[in-house]
C-alpha cells in the first residue's frame, strides 16, 4: 500500500484538494494520512496588558478544528480509501515532514493557488518550502477558482 500525507488547511480550496488526493489514492491504492497543524500561538492575544494567553480559546479552536479534521475523514472513507487524521499544533512544515516520515510515506500531497512573487514575499508558501526541504516526493495539485 502507498502511504501519502495530506496536509489541510480547512481553506475554501482544501474541498478540490482532498478531491484530488483521493483520485490519486484510488489510482495508488494508498492510504491517506490526513494532517492538520495549528498555530502553536492559537490562544495568545495581544492587548492592552501585552501578550495574553486564553486556553479556552485554544481549546474551543482546536476542538472545533478536529471535527473539521474528522469530517474530511469520513468523505475520504466514503470513497473506500483508508484514512487515518492526526491535529497537531507546531510549525507547518517541520510538523508534516516529521509526520511524513513518522507514517513512512511515499508522497506528499499539496495544493499549489497559482500565486507567486509578491505573495511568496509577505506571506511565505507551504507548498514551495516542502518541496524545497522533504526527501519524500510532494505531488503539487493545481487548485483553482
Amino acid at each position: 500500500m502507498i502511504n501519502i500525507v495530506l496536509p489541510v488547511d480547512f481553506g475554501d480550496k482544501t474541498e478540490q484538494l482532498v478531491e484530488g488526493a483521493v483520485k490519486f489514492a484510488k489510482q495508488l491504492n494508498g492510504k491517506i494520512f490526513l494532517i492538520h497543524v495549528a498555530p502553536s500561538d492559537i490562544g495568545f492575544a495581544i492587548g492592552d496588558m501585552g501578550y495574553q494567553y486564553f486556553p479556552e480559546v485554544e481549546a474551543n479552536e482546536i476542538r472545533a478544528e478536529l471535527v473539521e479534521l474528522n469530517k474530511i475523514e469520513q468523505r475520504i472513507i466514503a470513497h473506500d480509501v483508508d484514512c487515518e487524521h492526526l491535529l497537531k499544533q507546531g510549525i507547518a512544515k517541520d510538523t508534516i515532514l516529521e509526520y511524513a516520515k513518522a507514517k513512512n510515506a511515499d508522497y506528499i500531497v499539496m495544493g499549489s493557488h497559482g500565486r507567486s512573487g509578491i505573495y511568496d514575499v509577505f506571506v511565505g508558501s507551504l507548498t514551495k518550502g516542502l518541496t524545497k526541504d522533504s526527501h519524500i516526493p510532494v505531488l503539487v495539485l493545481p487548485i483553482h477558482d
